[in-house]
Protein backbone atom coordinates (compact mmCIF):
# COMPACT_ATOMS: atom_id res chain seq x y z
CA UNK A 1 0.00 0.00 0.00
CA UNK A 2 1.25 3.49 -0.83
CA UNK A 3 2.27 5.90 1.92
CA UNK A 4 0.34 9.01 2.89
CA UNK A 5 0.96 11.75 0.35
CA UNK A 6 2.75 13.91 2.91
CA UNK A 7 5.17 11.05 3.64
CA UNK A 8 6.81 11.41 0.24
CA UNK A 9 9.77 13.54 -0.80
CA UNK A 10 10.72 14.57 -4.33
CA UNK A 11 14.07 13.89 -5.93
CA UNK A 12 14.66 14.92 -9.54
CA UNK A 13 17.03 15.78 -12.36
CA UNK A 14 14.98 18.53 -14.09
CA UNK A 15 13.75 16.03 -16.67
CA UNK A 16 11.83 13.68 -14.41
CA UNK A 17 11.44 12.93 -10.73
CA UNK A 18 10.77 10.26 -8.15
CA UNK A 19 8.75 10.09 -4.94
CA UNK A 20 10.59 8.53 -1.99
CA UNK A 21 8.55 7.47 1.04
CA UNK A 22 9.60 7.60 4.67
CA UNK A 23 9.63 3.81 4.52
CA UNK A 24 12.51 3.89 2.03
CA UNK A 25 10.35 2.97 -0.93
CA UNK A 26 10.44 4.79 -4.26
CA UNK A 27 6.83 4.37 -5.34
CA UNK A 28 6.67 6.70 -8.36
CA UNK A 29 9.15 7.24 -11.17
CA UNK A 30 8.52 8.02 -14.84
CA UNK A 31 11.48 7.83 -17.23
CA UNK A 32 12.92 9.49 -19.19
CA UNK A 33 10.47 12.43 -18.85
CA UNK A 34 7.91 13.59 -16.33
CA UNK A 35 5.11 12.44 -18.64
CA UNK A 36 6.65 9.10 -19.64
CA UNK A 37 5.21 5.78 -18.54
CA UNK A 38 6.04 4.90 -14.94
CA UNK A 39 8.38 2.01 -14.14
CA UNK A 40 7.52 2.43 -10.44
CA UNK A 41 3.74 2.90 -10.04
CA UNK A 42 3.10 1.47 -6.57
CA UNK A 43 1.81 4.95 -5.66
CA UNK A 44 -1.34 4.14 -7.63
CA UNK A 45 -1.49 0.46 -6.73
CA UNK A 46 0.83 -1.77 -4.73
CA UNK A 47 4.34 -3.19 -4.88
CA UNK A 48 3.38 -5.47 -7.78
CA UNK A 49 3.08 -2.35 -9.97
CA UNK A 50 6.71 -1.40 -9.43
CA UNK A 51 8.75 0.05 -6.60
CA UNK A 52 12.26 0.13 -5.15
CA UNK A 53 12.45 -0.22 -1.39
CA UNK A 54 15.59 -0.23 0.75
CA UNK A 55 14.97 -0.15 4.49
CA UNK A 56 15.94 -1.75 7.79
CA UNK A 57 14.47 -5.19 8.42
CA UNK A 58 13.52 -4.12 11.96
CA UNK A 59 11.27 -1.22 13.02
CA UNK A 60 13.03 2.14 12.89
CA UNK A 61 12.54 5.77 13.81
CA UNK A 62 12.83 7.92 10.70
CA UNK A 63 14.11 11.45 10.15
CA UNK A 64 14.89 13.03 6.83
CA UNK A 65 16.05 16.22 5.18
CA UNK A 66 17.40 17.56 1.94
CA UNK A 67 21.17 17.98 1.90
CA UNK A 68 21.71 21.73 1.90
CA UNK A 69 20.01 23.62 -0.89
CA UNK A 70 19.65 20.58 -3.11
CA UNK A 71 17.07 18.01 -4.16
CA UNK A 72 19.21 15.17 -2.81
CA UNK A 73 17.46 13.46 0.10
CA UNK A 74 18.91 12.01 3.29
CA UNK A 75 16.77 9.57 5.30
CA UNK A 76 18.08 8.53 8.72
CA UNK A 77 16.89 5.20 10.17
CA UNK A 78 17.47 4.55 13.89
CA UNK A 79 16.91 0.95 15.03
CA UNK A 80 17.52 -0.81 18.35
CA UNK A 81 20.80 -2.21 17.03
CA UNK A 82 22.17 0.76 15.12
CA UNK A 83 21.69 3.74 12.82
CA UNK A 84 22.09 4.07 9.06
CA UNK A 85 21.16 6.56 6.41
CA UNK A 86 20.12 6.41 2.77
CA UNK A 87 21.02 9.23 0.41
CA UNK A 88 18.77 9.37 -2.66
CA UNK A 89 19.36 11.53 -5.71
CA UNK A 90 18.91 11.76 -9.46
CA UNK A 91 22.06 12.96 -11.16
CA UNK A 92 22.04 16.29 -12.97
CA UNK A 93 23.58 16.69 -16.40
CA UNK A 94 23.97 13.03 -17.38
CA UNK A 95 23.05 11.90 -20.92
CA UNK A 96 20.22 9.71 -19.63
CA UNK A 97 18.43 9.50 -16.24
CA UNK A 98 20.48 7.99 -13.42
CA UNK A 99 19.14 7.30 -9.93
CA UNK A 100 21.65 6.73 -7.14
CA UNK A 101 20.90 5.38 -3.65
CA UNK A 102 23.78 5.25 -1.16
CA UNK A 103 23.38 3.30 2.10
CA UNK A 104 25.76 4.35 4.87
CA UNK A 105 26.34 2.82 8.28
CA UNK A 106 26.43 5.38 11.10
CA UNK A 107 26.53 3.40 14.35
CA UNK A 108 26.06 -0.18 15.52
CA UNK A 109 24.81 -2.68 12.96
CA UNK A 110 21.68 -2.45 10.83
CA UNK A 111 20.23 -5.32 8.83
CA UNK A 112 18.55 -4.08 5.67
CA UNK A 113 16.31 -5.52 2.98
CA UNK A 114 16.01 -4.46 -0.64
CA UNK A 115 13.03 -5.16 -2.89
CA UNK A 116 13.26 -3.94 -6.50
CA UNK A 117 10.29 -4.52 -8.80
CA UNK A 118 10.50 -2.96 -12.27
CA UNK A 119 7.23 -2.76 -14.21
CA UNK A 120 7.26 -0.60 -17.32
CA UNK A 121 4.23 1.27 -18.69
CA UNK A 122 2.57 2.15 -15.37
CA UNK A 123 2.99 -1.27 -13.82
CA UNK A 124 1.63 -3.27 -16.74
CA UNK A 125 4.76 -4.78 -18.34
CA UNK A 126 7.12 -7.30 -16.76
CA UNK A 127 10.53 -6.73 -18.39
CA UNK A 128 12.96 -9.28 -19.76
CA UNK A 129 15.80 -9.38 -17.23
CA UNK A 130 19.31 -10.57 -18.09
CA UNK A 131 22.04 -10.98 -15.50
CA UNK A 132 25.19 -9.07 -16.44
CA UNK A 133 27.07 -10.11 -13.30
CA UNK A 134 26.49 -11.44 -9.78
CA UNK A 135 25.43 -7.98 -8.68
CA UNK A 136 23.96 -6.42 -11.82
CA UNK A 137 21.32 -6.93 -14.48
CA UNK A 138 19.81 -5.41 -17.59
CA UNK A 139 15.99 -5.12 -17.87
CA UNK A 140 14.27 -4.40 -21.17
CA UNK A 141 10.74 -4.14 -22.59
CA UNK A 142 9.69 -2.25 -25.70
CA UNK A 143 11.36 1.19 -25.84
CA UNK A 144 12.64 1.08 -22.24
CA UNK A 145 15.76 -0.43 -20.72
CA UNK A 146 17.48 -0.04 -17.36
CA UNK A 147 20.83 -1.10 -16.00
CA UNK A 148 20.98 -1.99 -12.30
CA UNK A 149 24.24 -2.08 -10.34
CA UNK A 150 24.37 -3.33 -6.76
CA UNK A 151 27.21 -3.40 -4.22
CA UNK A 152 25.71 -6.52 -2.58
CA UNK A 153 24.60 -9.91 -3.85
CA UNK A 154 21.11 -9.97 -5.36
CA UNK A 155 18.65 -12.74 -6.16
CA UNK A 156 15.51 -13.08 -8.24
CA UNK A 157 12.20 -13.73 -6.52
CA UNK A 158 9.08 -14.13 -8.69
CA UNK A 159 10.17 -11.54 -11.28
CA UNK A 160 11.46 -9.28 -8.52
CA UNK A 161 14.99 -8.57 -7.33
CA UNK A 162 15.85 -8.83 -3.65
CA UNK A 163 18.78 -8.57 -1.29
CA UNK A 164 19.55 -8.69 2.42
CA UNK A 165 22.68 -7.09 3.81
CA UNK A 166 24.18 -5.46 6.90
CA UNK A 167 25.91 -2.11 7.32
CA UNK A 168 28.30 -1.01 10.06
CA UNK A 169 29.98 2.35 10.80
CA UNK A 170 31.93 3.52 7.77
CA UNK A 171 30.18 1.29 5.23
CA UNK A 172 29.07 3.15 2.08
CA UNK A 173 27.15 1.06 -0.44
CA UNK A 174 26.09 2.64 -3.78
CA UNK A 175 23.09 1.30 -5.74
CA UNK A 176 22.53 2.65 -9.25
CA UNK A 177 19.56 2.44 -11.62
CA UNK A 178 20.23 3.90 -15.08
CA UNK A 179 17.63 4.21 -17.87
CA UNK A 180 18.40 4.26 -21.58
CA UNK A 181 16.46 3.71 -24.84
CA UNK A 182 16.33 -0.03 -25.48
CA UNK A 183 17.67 0.37 -29.03
CA UNK A 184 20.82 2.10 -27.81
CA UNK A 185 23.71 1.13 -25.60
CA UNK A 186 24.27 2.90 -22.30
CA UNK A 187 25.78 6.29 -23.19
CA UNK A 188 27.84 6.73 -20.03
CA UNK A 189 28.87 4.41 -17.23
CA UNK A 190 28.87 5.87 -13.72
CA UNK A 191 32.41 5.20 -12.60
CA UNK A 192 32.08 6.91 -9.20
CA UNK A 193 28.52 7.30 -7.85
CA UNK A 194 29.79 9.13 -4.77
CA UNK A 195 31.57 11.79 -6.80
CA UNK A 196 28.62 12.16 -9.17
CA UNK A 197 26.19 12.65 -6.30
CA UNK A 198 28.45 15.25 -4.70
CA UNK A 199 28.72 17.02 -8.07
CA UNK A 200 24.91 17.04 -8.29
CA UNK A 201 24.62 18.57 -4.81
CA UNK A 202 27.18 21.23 -5.79
CA UNK A 203 25.17 22.09 -8.91
CA UNK A 204 21.97 22.48 -6.88
CA UNK A 205 23.83 24.67 -4.36
CA UNK A 206 25.22 26.83 -7.17
CA UNK A 207 21.72 27.32 -8.56
CA UNK A 208 20.35 28.20 -5.12
CA UNK A 209 23.11 30.77 -4.58
CA UNK A 210 21.62 32.91 -7.35
CA UNK A 211 18.52 33.64 -5.24
CA UNK A 212 18.36 37.35 -4.42
CA UNK A 213 15.94 37.03 -1.49
CA UNK A 214 17.31 37.76 1.97
CA UNK A 215 15.84 37.78 5.44
CA UNK A 216 14.15 35.30 7.75
CA UNK A 217 11.90 33.80 5.08
CA UNK A 218 14.65 33.01 2.59
CA UNK A 219 15.08 29.33 3.50
CA UNK A 220 11.39 28.52 3.07
CA UNK A 221 11.21 30.46 -0.20
CA UNK A 222 14.36 28.70 -1.38
CA UNK A 223 12.87 25.28 -0.72
CA UNK A 224 9.80 26.09 -2.84
CA UNK A 225 11.99 27.55 -5.59
CA UNK A 226 14.05 24.35 -5.60
CA UNK A 227 10.84 22.36 -5.94
CA UNK A 228 9.79 24.61 -8.83
CA UNK A 229 13.18 24.12 -10.48
CA UNK A 230 12.90 20.36 -10.02
CA UNK A 231 9.53 20.45 -11.81
CA UNK A 232 11.09 22.28 -14.77
CA UNK A 233 11.84 20.29 -17.90
CA UNK A 234 15.22 21.86 -18.63
CA UNK A 235 15.44 21.03 -22.36
CA UNK A 236 12.42 23.25 -23.12
CA UNK A 237 11.84 25.47 -20.05
CA UNK A 238 8.33 24.08 -19.50
CA UNK A 239 7.19 23.67 -15.88
CA UNK A 240 4.89 20.77 -15.02
CA UNK A 241 1.99 21.38 -12.66
CA UNK A 242 2.94 18.35 -10.55
CA UNK A 243 5.03 15.20 -10.62
CA UNK A 244 2.06 12.86 -10.45
CA UNK A 245 -1.16 11.79 -12.05
CA UNK A 246 -4.42 10.76 -10.39
CA UNK A 247 -3.68 11.53 -6.75
CA UNK A 248 -7.25 12.20 -5.61
CA UNK A 249 -8.73 15.51 -4.51
CA UNK A 250 -10.92 13.37 -2.24
CA UNK A 251 -9.75 9.97 -0.97
CA UNK A 252 -11.87 7.30 -2.65
CA UNK A 253 -13.29 9.77 -5.18
CA UNK A 254 -12.95 10.19 -8.93
CA UNK A 255 -11.46 13.71 -9.07
CA UNK A 256 -8.19 12.24 -10.26
CA UNK A 257 -6.34 14.05 -13.03
CA UNK A 258 -3.01 13.93 -14.81
CA UNK A 259 -1.00 17.03 -13.84
CA UNK A 260 2.27 16.20 -15.60
CA UNK A 261 1.71 18.98 -18.11
CA UNK A 262 2.26 22.74 -18.33
CA UNK A 263 -0.69 25.03 -17.59
CA UNK A 264 -1.07 28.56 -18.99
CA UNK A 265 -3.21 29.45 -15.97
CA UNK A 266 -0.10 29.63 -13.79
CA UNK A 267 1.93 31.73 -16.22
CA UNK A 268 2.03 35.21 -14.64
CA UNK A 269 2.56 34.12 -11.06
CA UNK A 270 5.23 31.67 -12.21
CA UNK A 271 7.04 34.54 -13.88
CA UNK A 272 6.71 36.74 -10.78
CA UNK A 273 8.15 34.00 -8.57
CA UNK A 274 11.19 33.71 -10.85
CA UNK A 275 11.78 37.38 -11.70
CA UNK A 276 11.46 38.65 -8.14
CA UNK A 277 13.83 36.03 -6.73
CA UNK A 278 16.66 36.54 -9.21
CA UNK A 279 16.06 33.71 -11.69
CA UNK A 280 15.94 35.70 -14.90
CA UNK A 281 17.30 32.90 -17.09
CA UNK A 282 14.52 30.58 -15.97
CA UNK A 283 12.00 33.41 -16.38
CA UNK A 284 13.16 34.02 -19.95
CA UNK A 285 13.04 30.29 -20.71
CA UNK A 286 9.47 30.15 -19.37
CA UNK A 287 8.40 33.08 -21.60
CA UNK A 288 10.09 31.47 -24.61
CA UNK A 289 8.29 28.20 -23.85
CA UNK A 290 4.94 30.01 -23.67
CA UNK A 291 5.45 31.73 -27.00
CA UNK A 292 6.48 28.50 -28.74
CA UNK A 293 3.61 26.55 -27.21
CA UNK A 294 0.82 28.95 -28.23
CA UNK A 295 2.29 29.97 -31.60
CA UNK A 296 0.05 29.21 -34.54
CA UNK A 297 -3.64 29.83 -35.12
CA UNK A 298 -5.03 31.60 -32.02
CA UNK A 299 -8.29 29.66 -32.24
CA UNK A 300 -6.31 26.50 -31.48
CA UNK A 301 -4.73 27.70 -28.23
CA UNK A 302 -4.78 25.02 -25.53
CA UNK A 303 -5.10 25.69 -21.82
CA UNK A 304 -2.21 23.28 -21.17
CA UNK A 305 0.57 21.70 -23.18
CA UNK A 306 3.09 18.91 -23.00
CA UNK A 307 6.65 19.50 -21.87
CA UNK A 308 7.80 20.53 -25.35
CA UNK A 309 4.51 22.19 -26.29
CA UNK A 310 2.66 19.05 -27.39
CA UNK A 311 -1.04 19.72 -27.89
CA UNK A 312 -2.65 16.31 -28.17
CA UNK A 313 -2.92 15.17 -24.55
CA UNK A 314 -5.51 12.45 -25.10
CA UNK A 315 -7.03 11.21 -21.85
CA UNK A 316 -7.45 7.54 -21.09
CA UNK A 317 -7.97 5.33 -18.06
CA UNK A 318 -5.56 2.64 -16.82
CA UNK A 319 -7.93 -0.04 -15.58
CA UNK A 320 -5.19 -2.31 -14.23
CA UNK A 321 -4.29 0.24 -11.53
CA UNK A 322 -6.70 0.41 -8.56
CA UNK A 323 -5.74 4.00 -7.77
CA UNK A 324 -4.29 5.71 -4.72
CA UNK A 325 -6.14 4.19 -1.75
CA UNK A 326 -8.66 2.84 -4.28
CA UNK A 327 -9.43 6.27 -5.72
CA UNK A 328 -10.32 5.46 -9.29
CA UNK A 329 -10.10 5.85 -12.17
CA UNK A 330 -6.40 6.35 -12.82
CA UNK A 331 -6.06 8.69 -15.78
CA UNK A 332 -3.20 9.64 -18.07
CA UNK A 333 -3.54 12.53 -20.47
CA UNK A 334 -6.00 15.30 -19.76
CA UNK A 335 -9.19 15.91 -21.75
CA UNK A 336 -9.40 19.46 -20.42
CA UNK A 337 -6.49 20.48 -22.66
CA UNK A 338 -8.81 21.51 -25.49
CA UNK A 339 -11.38 23.37 -23.39
CA UNK A 340 -12.16 27.01 -24.04
CA UNK A 341 -10.94 28.97 -21.04
CA UNK A 342 -10.89 32.70 -21.62
CA UNK A 343 -8.68 33.34 -18.61
CA UNK A 344 -5.61 31.94 -20.39
CA UNK A 345 -5.60 34.92 -22.76
CA UNK A 346 -5.39 37.23 -19.77
CA UNK A 347 -2.56 35.18 -18.32
CA UNK A 348 -0.63 35.28 -21.59
CA UNK A 349 -0.97 39.07 -21.97
CA UNK A 350 -0.21 39.70 -18.30
CA UNK A 351 2.90 37.55 -18.65
CA UNK A 352 3.95 39.53 -21.73
CA UNK A 353 3.42 42.79 -19.78
CA UNK A 354 5.49 41.54 -16.84
CA UNK A 355 8.24 40.37 -19.19
CA UNK A 356 8.33 43.82 -20.78
CA UNK A 357 8.52 45.56 -17.39
CA UNK A 358 11.24 43.15 -16.32
CA UNK A 359 13.39 43.71 -19.43
CA UNK A 360 13.01 40.09 -20.51
CA UNK A 361 13.62 40.11 -24.27
CA UNK A 362 10.74 39.19 -26.56
CA UNK A 363 11.26 39.06 -30.30
CA UNK A 364 9.15 41.10 -32.75
CA UNK A 365 7.74 37.82 -34.07
CA UNK A 366 6.65 36.88 -30.52
CA UNK A 367 4.92 40.24 -30.07
CA UNK A 368 3.01 39.43 -33.24
CA UNK A 369 1.81 36.20 -31.62
CA UNK A 370 0.43 38.17 -28.66
CA UNK A 371 -1.27 40.66 -31.01
CA UNK A 372 -2.99 37.84 -32.90
CA UNK A 373 -4.19 36.42 -29.56
CA UNK A 374 -5.91 39.70 -28.78
CA UNK A 375 -7.46 39.89 -32.22
CA UNK A 376 -8.93 36.42 -31.71
CA UNK A 377 -10.11 37.27 -28.20
CA UNK A 378 -12.06 40.21 -29.66
CA UNK A 379 -14.26 37.65 -31.43
CA UNK A 380 -14.83 35.20 -28.54
CA UNK A 381 -14.70 37.02 -25.21
CA UNK A 382 -18.51 37.06 -24.95
CA UNK A 383 -18.78 33.28 -25.24
CA UNK A 384 -19.36 30.99 -22.24
CA UNK A 385 -16.42 28.80 -21.28
CA UNK A 386 -15.30 26.13 -18.82
CA UNK A 387 -13.63 28.53 -16.40
CA UNK A 388 -10.35 28.40 -14.55
CA UNK A 389 -11.25 25.14 -12.77
CA UNK A 390 -11.86 23.18 -15.99
CA UNK A 391 -15.38 22.10 -15.07
CA UNK A 392 -16.74 19.15 -16.99
CA UNK A 393 -20.28 20.37 -16.50
CA UNK A 394 -22.02 22.99 -18.69
CA UNK A 395 -20.25 26.06 -20.03
CA UNK A 396 -21.07 29.30 -18.23
CA UNK A 397 -20.36 33.01 -18.33
CA UNK A 398 -17.81 32.73 -15.53
CA UNK A 399 -17.04 36.06 -13.87
CA UNK A 400 -13.34 35.31 -13.46
CA UNK A 401 -13.05 34.42 -17.14
CA UNK A 402 -14.47 37.81 -18.15
CA UNK A 403 -12.18 39.60 -15.70
CA UNK A 404 -9.17 37.90 -17.27
CA UNK A 405 -10.41 38.85 -20.74
CA UNK A 406 -10.38 42.44 -19.45
CA UNK A 407 -6.82 41.86 -18.20
CA UNK A 408 -5.80 40.73 -21.69
CA UNK A 409 -6.97 43.92 -23.37
CA UNK A 410 -5.79 46.14 -20.52
CA UNK A 411 -2.26 44.73 -20.76
CA UNK A 412 -2.41 44.88 -24.55
CA UNK A 413 -3.10 48.60 -24.36
CA UNK A 414 -0.23 49.13 -21.93
CA UNK A 415 2.17 47.17 -24.13
CA UNK A 416 1.05 49.07 -27.22
CA UNK A 417 1.63 52.39 -25.50
CA UNK A 418 5.18 51.23 -24.81
CA UNK A 419 5.58 50.75 -28.55
CA UNK A 420 5.93 46.96 -28.54
CA UNK A 421 2.52 46.01 -29.89
CA UNK A 422 0.95 47.37 -33.04
CA UNK A 423 -2.79 47.26 -32.59
CA UNK A 424 -6.08 49.18 -32.41
CA UNK A 425 -5.53 50.75 -29.00
CA UNK A 426 -8.75 52.75 -28.98
CA UNK A 427 -10.79 49.69 -29.87
CA UNK A 428 -9.09 47.66 -27.16
CA UNK A 429 -9.80 50.43 -24.67
CA UNK A 430 -13.44 50.38 -25.70
CA UNK A 431 -13.60 46.60 -25.20
CA UNK A 432 -11.98 47.03 -21.77
CA UNK A 433 -14.72 49.46 -20.80
CA UNK A 434 -17.40 47.15 -22.19
CA UNK A 435 -16.13 44.09 -20.30
CA UNK A 436 -15.66 46.06 -17.09
CA UNK A 437 -19.20 47.42 -17.19
CA UNK A 438 -20.66 44.02 -18.03
CA UNK A 439 -18.83 42.25 -15.18
CA UNK A 440 -19.86 44.91 -12.68
CA UNK A 441 -23.47 44.61 -13.80
CA UNK A 442 -23.93 40.91 -14.52
CA UNK A 443 -21.22 39.37 -12.36
CA UNK A 444 -22.33 41.25 -9.25
CA UNK A 445 -25.41 40.17 -7.30
CA UNK A 446 -26.93 43.20 -5.63
CA UNK A 447 -29.15 41.07 -3.40
CA UNK A 448 -26.27 39.26 -1.75
CA UNK A 449 -23.91 42.21 -2.22
CA UNK A 450 -21.01 40.35 -3.82
CA UNK A 451 -19.63 39.15 -7.10
CA UNK A 452 -20.61 35.61 -8.02
CA UNK A 453 -19.10 32.64 -9.78
CA UNK A 454 -21.05 33.19 -13.00
CA UNK A 455 -23.51 35.68 -14.44
CA UNK A 456 -27.01 35.35 -13.03
CA UNK A 457 -26.01 32.93 -10.27
CA UNK A 458 -25.58 33.31 -6.53
CA UNK A 459 -22.80 30.79 -5.94
CA UNK A 460 -19.33 31.98 -4.96
CA UNK A 461 -15.94 31.09 -6.35
CA UNK A 462 -12.49 31.64 -4.86
CA UNK A 463 -11.28 32.92 -8.25
CA UNK A 464 -13.15 36.13 -7.36
CA UNK A 465 -10.26 36.85 -5.00
CA UNK A 466 -8.29 37.70 -8.15
CA UNK A 467 -10.40 40.79 -8.94
CA UNK A 468 -8.24 43.13 -6.85
CA UNK A 469 -5.05 41.10 -7.41
CA UNK A 470 -5.11 41.73 -11.17
CA UNK A 471 -6.15 45.38 -10.80
CA UNK A 472 -9.73 44.98 -12.07
CA UNK A 473 -11.07 46.87 -9.05
CA UNK A 474 -9.21 48.52 -6.19
CA UNK A 475 -9.06 46.65 -2.92
CA UNK A 476 -11.03 49.38 -1.14
CA UNK A 477 -13.98 49.13 -3.52
CA UNK A 478 -17.02 48.17 -1.36
CA UNK A 479 -17.96 45.42 -3.82
CA UNK A 480 -14.53 43.81 -3.43
CA UNK A 481 -14.69 44.06 0.36
CA UNK A 482 -18.15 42.47 0.34
CA UNK A 483 -16.97 39.66 -1.93
CA UNK A 484 -13.99 38.87 0.28
CA UNK A 485 -16.31 38.84 3.28
CA UNK A 486 -18.76 36.52 1.50
CA UNK A 487 -15.94 34.11 0.66
CA UNK A 488 -14.87 34.18 4.31
CA UNK A 489 -18.42 33.28 5.36
CA UNK A 490 -19.20 30.62 2.77
CA UNK A 491 -16.03 29.11 1.32
CA UNK A 492 -13.85 28.66 4.39
CA UNK A 493 -13.32 25.20 5.86
CA UNK A 494 -11.29 25.27 9.07
CA UNK A 495 -10.06 28.68 7.95
CA UNK A 496 -8.82 27.52 4.51
CA UNK A 497 -10.43 28.33 1.17
CA UNK A 498 -12.48 25.99 -1.03
CA UNK A 499 -12.41 26.70 -4.77
CA UNK A 500 -16.22 26.62 -4.74
CA UNK A 501 -18.98 24.66 -3.05
CA UNK A 502 -18.99 21.47 -5.10
CA UNK A 503 -22.48 20.69 -3.80
CA UNK A 504 -23.86 23.79 -5.54
CA UNK A 505 -21.71 24.00 -8.68
CA UNK A 506 -22.39 21.52 -11.47
CA UNK A 507 -18.85 20.61 -12.47
CA UNK A 508 -19.79 17.23 -13.91
CA UNK A 509 -18.48 15.26 -10.91
CA UNK A 510 -19.65 14.05 -7.53
CA UNK A 511 -19.39 16.59 -4.71
CA UNK A 512 -16.47 16.73 -2.33
CA UNK A 513 -12.85 17.86 -2.42
CA UNK A 514 -10.24 19.37 -0.13
CA UNK A 515 -9.51 23.02 0.48
CA UNK A 516 -7.44 24.55 -2.32
CA UNK A 517 -4.06 25.79 -1.13
CA UNK A 518 -3.35 28.37 -3.90
CA UNK A 519 -6.75 30.00 -3.24
CA UNK A 520 -5.92 30.18 0.45
CA UNK A 521 -2.74 32.07 -0.42
CA UNK A 522 -4.88 34.41 -2.57
CA UNK A 523 -6.87 35.21 0.56
CA UNK A 524 -3.57 36.00 2.31
CA UNK A 525 -2.80 38.40 -0.55
CA UNK A 526 -6.20 40.06 -0.20
CA UNK A 527 -5.66 40.50 3.53
CA UNK A 528 -2.31 42.15 2.80
CA UNK A 529 -3.92 44.60 0.38
CA UNK A 530 -6.69 45.32 2.87
CA UNK A 531 -4.13 46.15 5.54
CA UNK A 532 -5.21 43.16 7.66
CA UNK A 533 -1.61 42.17 8.26
CA UNK A 534 -2.12 40.16 11.45
CA UNK A 535 -4.80 38.03 9.79
CA UNK A 536 -2.61 37.64 6.71
CA UNK A 537 0.30 36.45 8.83
CA UNK A 538 -1.88 34.06 10.83
CA UNK A 539 -3.35 32.42 7.74
CA UNK A 540 0.03 32.32 6.02
CA UNK A 541 1.62 30.58 9.01
CA UNK A 542 -1.23 28.05 9.13
CA UNK A 543 -0.68 27.30 5.45
CA UNK A 544 3.05 26.87 5.99
CA UNK A 545 2.25 24.37 8.75
CA UNK A 546 0.55 22.17 6.14
CA UNK A 547 3.87 21.59 4.38
CA UNK A 548 5.35 18.19 5.04
CA UNK A 549 8.59 17.60 6.92
CA UNK A 550 10.71 18.49 3.87
CA UNK A 551 8.70 21.58 2.90
CA UNK A 552 6.49 20.17 0.12
CA UNK A 553 2.80 20.84 -0.57
CA UNK A 554 0.15 19.18 -2.68
CA UNK A 555 -2.76 20.87 -4.42
CA UNK A 556 -5.32 20.49 -1.63
CA UNK A 557 -5.75 19.60 2.03
CA UNK A 558 -8.47 17.49 3.66
CA UNK A 559 -9.47 19.32 6.84
CA UNK A 560 -11.44 16.32 8.13
CA UNK A 561 -8.69 13.71 7.93
CA UNK A 562 -5.86 16.29 8.25
CA UNK A 563 -4.12 14.99 5.15
CA UNK A 564 -2.65 16.44 1.99
CA UNK A 565 -4.68 15.44 -1.08
CA UNK A 566 -4.35 16.04 -4.80
CA UNK A 567 -1.31 15.80 -7.04
CA UNK A 568 2.07 16.26 -5.39
CA UNK A 569 4.17 18.27 -5.14
CA UNK A 570 2.04 20.95 -6.73
CA UNK A 571 3.83 23.79 -8.54
CA UNK A 572 0.80 26.09 -8.26
CA UNK A 573 0.80 25.79 -4.45
CA UNK A 574 4.54 26.49 -4.23
CA UNK A 575 4.28 29.43 -6.64
CA UNK A 576 1.43 30.93 -4.60
CA UNK A 577 3.48 30.39 -1.44
CA UNK A 578 6.53 32.16 -2.87
CA UNK A 579 4.51 35.13 -4.05
CA UNK A 580 2.84 35.59 -0.67
CA UNK A 581 6.06 34.90 1.23
CA UNK A 582 7.92 37.63 -0.65
CA UNK A 583 5.73 40.18 1.12
CA UNK A 584 6.79 38.93 4.53
CA UNK A 585 10.46 38.75 3.56
CA UNK A 586 10.63 42.50 2.85
CA UNK A 587 11.22 41.80 -0.85
CA UNK A 588 9.37 43.21 -3.84
CA UNK A 589 5.91 41.73 -3.56
CA UNK A 590 3.70 40.47 -6.42
CA UNK A 591 0.76 41.24 -4.11
CA UNK A 592 1.28 44.94 -4.78
CA UNK A 593 3.01 44.77 -8.17
CA UNK A 594 0.27 42.86 -9.97
CA UNK A 595 -2.66 44.57 -8.26
CA UNK A 596 -1.53 48.03 -9.35
CA UNK A 597 -0.06 47.57 -12.84
CA UNK A 598 1.51 50.79 -13.99
CA UNK A 599 0.01 52.79 -16.84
Amino acid sequence: MASRIEDYALIGDCMSGALVGKDGSIDWLCLPRFDSGALFAALLGDESHGRWRIAPAAPADVRRRYLGNSMVLETLFETETGTCRIIDGMLLGTPEPDLVRIVEGISGTVNLEMDLTIRFDYGSIVPWVQRTGPRSFHAIAGPDAVEFLSPVDIDNRDFRTGATFTVRPGDRLPFVLAWHPSHQAVQQEIADPFAELHRTIDEWEAWASRCTVSGDGRDAIMRSLLCLKALTYTPTGGIVAALTTSLPEKIGGSRNWDYRFCWLRDATYTLYSLVLTGYRDEAAAWVDWLVRAVAGTPSQVNIMYGLAGERRLTERELDWLPGYEHSSPVRIGNAAHSQLQLDVFGELMDTAWLALKSDIPISPAAWNVFRLMLEHLETIWQEPDRGIWEVRGPKKQFTHSKVMAWVAFDRGVKIARRGHLDGPVERWLSICDQIHAEVCEQGFDAERGSFTQAYGEQTLDASLLMLPLVGFLPIDDPRVAATVAAIERELLADGFVLRYDSRLTDDGLEAGEGVFLPCSFWLVDNYILQGRHDEARTLFDRLVALQNDVGLMSEEYDTGSHRLVGNFPQAFSHIAFVNSALHFSNARSPVHERSRPES
